[in-house]
């Protein structure tokens, strides 16, 4: 229950943040970090087919963790949200 609570808390503070730095649509920048495996990387990378998305993959030194950099124009805080929410179902993932 906390943990809902503090997700909550801390998309409310994402939207409010976004709301008060950019003017809607926007660009919008998303950095994932996944453990490398094909299947992981797809499924972050489908999250944005078909989006016009541009989308970097870079593997870390010891190749046991990929970052994943996504480049598309967002609509609104709460599209840009949604696709962080999404994005969580993505086993071992982490948003920075």
């Amino acid at each position: 229950m906390e943990n809902q609570d503090n997700r909550k808390a801390f998309y409310e503070k994402l939207r409010q943040q976004l709301e008060d730095t950019s003017i809607w649509p926007s660009q919008y920048l998303y950095k994932f970090i996944v453990p490398t495996d094909v299947d992981k990387i797809n499924q972050v990378e489908a999250l944005f087919d078909n989006m016009g998305a541009v989308i970097n993959t870079k593997k870390s030194t010891k190749g046991t963790y990929t970052s994943i950099t996504i480049s598309l124009k967002m609509g609104s805080p709460e599209a840009v949200i949604e696709k962080y929410q999404q994005a969580e179902k993505v086993d071992g993932i982490i948003s920075l």
